[in-house]
């Protein structure tokens, strides 16, 4: 098995699924997803894929490292929304094929 990282985006899907950036989603629409994505965690508990995943929080800073003894370089909160990362879920797979089958739903 391997595992694969699963990152969602702010931005909308590609048309027609969801062209609407998350920021403006409604209430409803943010708990409808954050119910799916649970509900998609819990199913992925009962193969034994999942491993880990989170949600993260939109505001708009970043920091990058560029490796061991060097300072982490931060920006924000100037980042776009349409390039934060909304969370990520890591997977355990038994195939690329899988994987990606998974990422697409």
């Amino acid at each position: 098995m391997a595992k694969y990282l699963l990152l969602k985006h702010y931005r909308g899907a590609p048309a027609p699924v969801n062209d609407v950036p998350m920021s403006e989603w409604t209430p409803d629409e943010v708990e409808a997803h954050i119910r799916f994505m649970q509900d998609f965690a819990t199913r992925l508990e009962g193969t034994g894929e999942f491993v880990d995943g989170q949600a993260l929080s939109p505001d708009g800073v970043w920091a990058r490292s560029d490796g061991e003894g060097r300072p982490p370089v931060t920006d924000g909160p100037f980042a776009e929304t349409k390039d934060l990362i909304a969370g990520w879920m890591i997977i355990d797979v038994d195939s690329y094929e899988r994987a990606v089958h998974l990422a697409g739903e």
